[in-house]
């Protein structure tokens, strides 16, 4: 059974930052691509970054130079950390794993506000 727990949400004032994790169990990391995405009110979910198992990199351009996706495969986590936030930033933020069969799993979300 695939398990992907997001946590680091909150609320920070503009120009602040957080780091976002998703542990992940039930895959076999190593092998999948991570993603994070996002979802404000009454928008379409939207991919922000993601990492495959070669470390490859995507970022959406609005946040390009401002989060960092890493991943670490021993402890099975995926981060985003994410720099100089903006009001427009804020959105339930969800882990998504994609297997080279192209099988997908989803976390729960974290909320993340930018509000002063």
């Amino acid at each position: 059974q695939v398990q992907l727990v997001e946590s680091g949400g909150g609320l920070v004032q503009p120009g602040g930052s957080l780091r976002l994790s998703c542990a992940a169990s039930g895959i076999v990391f190593s092998i999948n691509t991570m993603g994070w995405y996002r979802q404000a009110p009454g928008k379409e979910r939207e991919l922000v970054a993601s990492i495959t198992p070669t470390g490859t990199t995507y970022y959406r351009e609005s946040v390009k130079g401002r989060f960092t996706i890493s991943r670490d495969n021993a402890a099975k986590t995926v981060y985003l950390k994410m720099n100089s936030l903006k009001p427009e930033d804020t959105a339930v933020y969800y882990c998504n794993s994609r297997s080279i069969s192209g099988a997908t799993s989803w976390g729960q979300g974290t909320q993340v506000t930018v509000s002063s």
